[in-house]
């Protein structure tokens, strides 16, 4: 650490940032970036020292650091975290990997779900996401007969303890079915109480677990009805199969967004369609008419690729197992070829429906450049994207742009390690070195108070 500017302590207001490389700049320039209010006051050249300032004590020395916009969970399940480590449930164990088997392990162990457990296991999360750069995610509660509004009540204590370095929406989540079996009435009155509740953002809602494509459709209609009443988000879990002969449900969502008038009756709410595995099926023409369709509705499509590689495309017993198929939608084309907003999430970790890996939305960006198979710069830049500002817009969360600049709203990552005699002698210098290999240091800031490092 440079001699006149002490390393900040986690929890400290930076006015400074001073010696960083910025993304859409010249790469062997250095900047500083002055922080002002919780947001980015100035930027300018950085010197061959350090500028004094009245507080030194409030500069960050972080000279050959990438500073980049800080990364978020579009879609992230609080409530279902690392059930598979967490020694209560360790009697859940899997035998097979498929769905119907994650949602019994799941519905054995909601119904043991207690404060203390989901408290222990949502900080988990929420702790390691800051830690990896998150400042903004979108937290799915469930509520339904068996939980009730345990995980909701959680969920909301816990967005309370991080107001300070992490914006949380709480998304109240129907994972069970809410127009068939004996229990769906009981469960549609208890998500229409907990969108009452002061600190909820979103609904969630998951028509394909329906008995049928009507009840799907009643499903759907509800969702689009009740949080245009409660002016809330709205966050489906669509058609998250592979089958060619069954008809994706996509189209009647937008259809009916344009019956409730979504963009007059919720002008500042979003839509997000998350799995939508379905659609990897579609042809050109059949996404060309699905963007006609979207127009101006403020529709994004969230792929949730660590799930999705997991659950989806798995060959039967009797096939010899050589084609397995993708199963996840195509982002950047998306993005690319159709115009169409998207983003990537991390959606489970640690549980039946995805036991592999991390909190981390970066190490979903790297994972990007072979399951895309996109590895150019700007490839690397736009996987950024889709974990950072897009990621951010889809749930609703606007701050600037990819490049960050006066104005915006200081949450930001800073990668590298910010004392030269203690970095690594491969540092990374570009958007696309931090995605093709992320690195593990990372400092991190909240509107402009430093909450990781």
């Amino acid at each position: 650490m440079h001699a006149d500017t002490p390393q900040l302590s986690v929890q400290s207001q930076a006015s400074v940032l001073a010696g960083v490389r910025l993304h859409g700049r010249d790469q062997s320039a250095l900047w500083d970036v002055k922080l002002s209010n919780g947001r980015i006051d100035a930027i300018s050249a950085h010197g061959s020292s350090t500028p004094a300032l009245g507080n030194p004590e409030a500069e960050l020395y972080l000279k050959g650091c990438v500073l980049a916009p800080s990364l978020c969970h579009p879609h992230i399940h609080l409530d279902k975290c690392f059930l598979l480590s967490d020694p209560k449930y360790s009697d859940l164990v899997l035998t097979q990997g498929t769905f119907a088997e994650a949602l019994e392990l799941t519905s054995k162990a909601k119904s043991r779900f207690e404060e203390n457990d989901l408290l222990r296991r949502g900080r988990w999360l929420i702790k390691e996401s800051i830690a990896a750069g998150v400042t903004c995610m979108r937290a799915f509660v469930e509520v339904d007969t068996t939980v009730r509004f345990k995980c909701l009540d959680v969920g909301l204590m816990l967005k309370d303890a991080f107001k300070n370095q992490c914006e949380i929406q709480i998304c109240v989540f129907a994972q069970d079915p809410i127009f068939s079996g004996t229990a769906s009435q009981e469960g549609r009155q208890l998500v229409q109480e907990a969108l009452s509740r002061e600190g909820v953002d979103a609904l969630g809602s998951t028509p394909y677990v329906e008995q049928s494509l009507r009840r799907a459709h009643a499903n759907i209609d509800w969702a689009v009805n009740t949080a245009i009443r409660h002016q809330k988000h709205l966050d489906l879990h669509l058609d998250y199969h592979l089958d060619v002969e069954k008809a994706p449900t996509t189209s009647y969502v937008i259809e009916t967004l344009r019956r409730h008038s979504w963009v007059k009756e919720a002008p500042t709410k979003t839509i997000i369609l998350g799995h939508c595995t379905r659609l990897t099926l579609f042809t050109a023409t059949e996404w060309q008419s699905l963007r006609s369709q979207i127009a101006d509705l403020p529709v994004s499509f969230v792929g949730l690729p660590s799930s999705d590689l997991f659950m989806m495309g798995k060959p039967s017993e009797g096939e010899g197992g050589g084609q397995r198929v993708r199963g996840t939608l195509q982002i950047l084309q998306l993005i690319r070829k159709y115009d169409l907003k998207g983003s990537i999430g991390v959606n489970n970790v640690g549980n039946a429906f995805t036991p592999q890996g991390n909190c981390d939305p970066l190490s979903l960006a790297s994972l990007g450049v072979g399951i895309y198979q996109a590895g150019t710069n700007r490839d690397a830049e736009l996987l950024y994207e889709c974990v950072s500002t897009r990621a951010r817009d889809a749930i609703g969360c606007k701050n600037g742009g990819s490049e960050v600049k006066p104005g915006d709203q200081a949450d930001i990552v800073l990668f590298g390690d910010p004392e030269p005699e203690k970095r690594e002698a491969r540092a990374r210098k570009t958007i696309q070195e931090i995605v093709y290999d992320p690195p593990k240091r990372r400092t991190v800031v909240f509107k402009g108070c430093v909450v990781a490092d």
